[in-house]
């Protein structure tokens, strides 16, 4: 799940408060690239009586594509995540320029240090195409943040600019060494099947079999896959919360409209204790 710590649109509080109507009862926002919200969410969750596991989505890159690492039970102080997070945060802060400025080059003005403060108004958090979208839309030149991306900030469109970053294996090091597991992150989105198993030689604990875009068909796909490997399992919604109601009162169109429905994806209880067990091996 995620919060307004990343890209998604309710606060800490409001997602614990609707995570708990919903009837969790163990939750982890998994923010990207930033631990900003786990403390105000392990707070929120205390007051409803949830178990909060702090969690990070990191974005590693291989080929210039993007490959997210999800990461569990990690110490949010530890020195080797801060240091990968304020080079995370530099490398998004000098792509949103860029981007803004191949927009610019089409006539699409968007105010990047606007954008860049509203990000420092909540300490730690990232910032990236979903705001740059967003932004859009608040400026006119799109209907939709869907919009934004498909004719705009895509793969090959004009505002597009590739990522660089750390390497898979670097993240997941990184993740253990801040006592968490490591899975990759909605392998059936990303079709990145050829990094698993080298992943796997390389300490990656576990895949994300469970998740609001895999049919039922493609869990099974890495269940199996998972089971060959000998990886634990994980799962989440990926929750982000609704698309912002317009001013005519209609909503816009979701990219992924089983991604809003809160607590739709659950992960099984043998699963999570596998992946709760496996952390202690990485507790300092």
């Amino acid at each position: 799940m995620h919060t307004t710590a990343s890209d998604g649109r309710l606060t800490p509080g409001e997602l614990v408060a609707r995570a708990h109507a919903s009837g969790l009862t163990v939750i982890s926002v998994t923010d990207h690239d930033t631990v900003a919200a786990v403390a105000d969410v392990t707070a929120a969750g205390a007051a409803f009586g949830m178990r909060v596991v702090p969690g990070i989505e990191v974005t590693a890159v291989d080929d210039g594509r993007d490959v997210h690492v999800l990461a569990y039970f990690v110490d949010p102080s530890n020195a080797s995540l801060a240091a990968l997070l304020l080079d995370q945060h530099a490398l998004r802060v000098a792509r949103l320029r860029e981007m803004a400025a191949r927009l610019a080059a089409v006539q699409i003005f968007i105010d990047v240090d606007q954008l860049l403060l509203a990000a420092a108004a909540r300490p730690g958090s990232s910032v990236g195409r979903p705001q740059l979208a967003r932004e859009m839309v608040r400026s006119g030149y799109v209907g939709s943040v869907q919009e934004a991306f498909d004719l705009w900030l895509a793969t090959g469109r004009p505002g597009f600019v590739p990522r660089s970053g750390p390497s898979p294996a670097d993240v997941v090091a990184v993740v253990h060494s801040a006592g968490g597991v490591a899975s990759m992150a909605h392998p059936g989105v990303t079709k990145r099947d050829e990094l698993i198993a080298p992943l796997a030689e390389r300490g990656l604990d576990a895949i994300e079999v469970y998740h609001s875009d895999h049919s039922p068909e493609v869990q099974s796909i890495y269940q199996r896959l998972a089971g060959r490997l000998q990886l634990l399992t994980s799962g989440g919604s990926d929750f982000h919360g609704e698309e912002a109601v317009a001013a005519d009162g209609t909503r816009a169109r979701a990219a992924r409209p089983q991604r809003n429905v809160l607590g739709s994806i659950t992960l099984p209880p043998h699963d999570f204790a596998r992946l709760e067990l496996r952390s202690r091996d990485y507790a300092s």
